[in-house]
């Protein structure tokens, strides 16, 4: 049996509040657990004290036993100062899609065709004007 420290979700429908608890890694989020090890209210301001309630000797003793935190529970014993976690670097995150590059790519070249475009206009020669057909046949008085 594998144990968990990790969020239970309480609350009502659009309104989530979270338990801290210990469980076997293979029961359900919301059910059955072995111990409840605090709270985690996102809703409140991330300054709140109240946001994040840990009973400290008891997530000691949890991990003690081996239970291993949750990313997201071990982000609030990081801040508390009871667990190290590292920092994760993700280089790719801030890409842009293949999609979004495509567009980009399309947009760049319609954009060049465009000046291009303009520019053999401005380099011709401006066209003659075209002559009117009076001035081709004078009438005669």
């Amino acid at each position: 049996m594998s144990l968990k420290i990790r969020l239970a979700r309480a609350g009502a429908k659009k309104r989530p509040y979270y338990r801290i608890v210990v469980a076997d890694s293979k029961s359900p989020r919301d059910g059955r657990y072995i111990e409840k090890l605090g709270t985690y209210n996102p809703l409140l301001p991330r300054d709140s004290a109240e946001r994040v309630k840990l009973i400290e000797d008891r997530i000691k003793h949890w991990m003690s036993v081996g239970a291993q935190p949750t990313d997201r529970v071990l982000r609030f014993l990081d801040k508390a100062g009871m667990a190290k976690r590292d920092a994760r670097s993700n280089p790719n995150k801030g890409q842009p899609g293949k999609k979004r590059v495509e567009r980009e790519e399309a947009k760049i070249a319609a954009a060049a065709e465009k000046a291009k475009a303009a520019a053999e206009a401005a380099a011709a020669p401006p066209p003659a004007p075209e002559p009117t057909p009076e001035a081709e046949h004078p009438t005669a008085e």
